[in-house]
């Protein structure tokens, strides 16, 4: 999936905000809109950017150029895939799904992640692992810059956990939701992989978090707030937590060897 287009198609470019070629990153939106790319073979290049860049404020964002076309830049991964469905770009992949059931789980596993175990996360990285989000989020500042942008970063961390709700509970607390959440998907997880297995399909075979046989778009969410636990360092607790469930790992690892193949793998 490197950084050229077709002869007749689109220019696309990821931001992920860290350069990092060749290795996934900490954010697991980042991760999230790359397999989704990478699921349809879409082709695309990645930069750096900055948040000073990036609209709305976010990471990632995506500039797409088509021939005869100004350029456009699109932000936020839900809202980047949504555009690039609408052009064609990307295949619908929920339009497959068997059911409006399936539609709606899709939906509500989505909305776990994106709106519940992402500020578990963030709450583990920034209250809990503070110097350690701090030195690899500002790692090209030099350290005078680092320390006084680091501590602005982490008051606007906090008050936005503390708005949100999720800095309102206890640290035990916040464990319990975020081991509920992994426990549940684990057990999708299970029952998936031995649908797979009974239908006969190969071990190396990725399978998919709702048992159908193409992946939704929930898969590419689950799989990137997998892998972003997997490779950040400043949330020990929730690593040493999902790797403690093997078939969270099989499903993870085998969609990267299939779709990531060049890319590092987590230890």
């Amino acid at each position: 999936m490197s950084p050229t287009e077709t002869e007749h198609g689109p220019e696309l470019t990821v931001y992920r905000g860290w350069l990092d070629p060749g290795k996934h990153i900490w954010s697991p939106f980042v991760i999230k809109l790359e397999a989704r790319l990478r699921f349809a073979g879409v082709r695309y290049e990645t930069k750096g950017g900055s948040l000073r860049d990036a609209p709305r404020g976010k990471i990632p964002y995506a500039e797409l150029r088509e021939r005869g076309s100004d350029s456009v830049i699109l932000a936020d991964s839900t809202l980047i895939i949504k555009h690039l469905v609408e052009r064609d770009i990307l295949p619908n992949i929920n339009a497959q799904a068997s059911s409006p059931t399936v539609r709606a789980q899709d939906l509500a596993i989505r909305a776990l992640f994106e709106e519940k175990l992402y500020f578990y996360h963030a709450w583990e990285r920034w209250t809990q692992n503070y110097y350690a989000m701090r030195d690899r989020l500002l790692s090209a500042l030099i350290y005078p810059k680092r320390v006084i942008i680091g501590l602005l970063l982490y008051r606007h961390a906090t008050q936005m956990l503390h708005d949100q709700g999720t800095g309102r509970y206890t640290a035990a607390e916040i464990r319990v939701f975020r081991s509920e959440i992994w426990e549940a998907i684990n057990g999708l997880l299970i029952s998936s992989r031995a649908r797979a297995t009974v239908n006969g399909a190969p071990n190396d075979q990725p399978f998919w978090v709702l048992e159908g046989d193409h992946p939704t778009e929930a898969d590419a969410t689950v799989f990137g707030f997998i892998v972003s636990v997997l490779v950040c360092t400043a949330n020990p607790e929730s690593q040493q937590l999902v790797k403690q469930f093997p078939a969270i790992l099989d499903y993870a690892g085998r969609i990267h060897d299939r779709y990531f193949p060049d890319y590092a793998k987590w230890e």
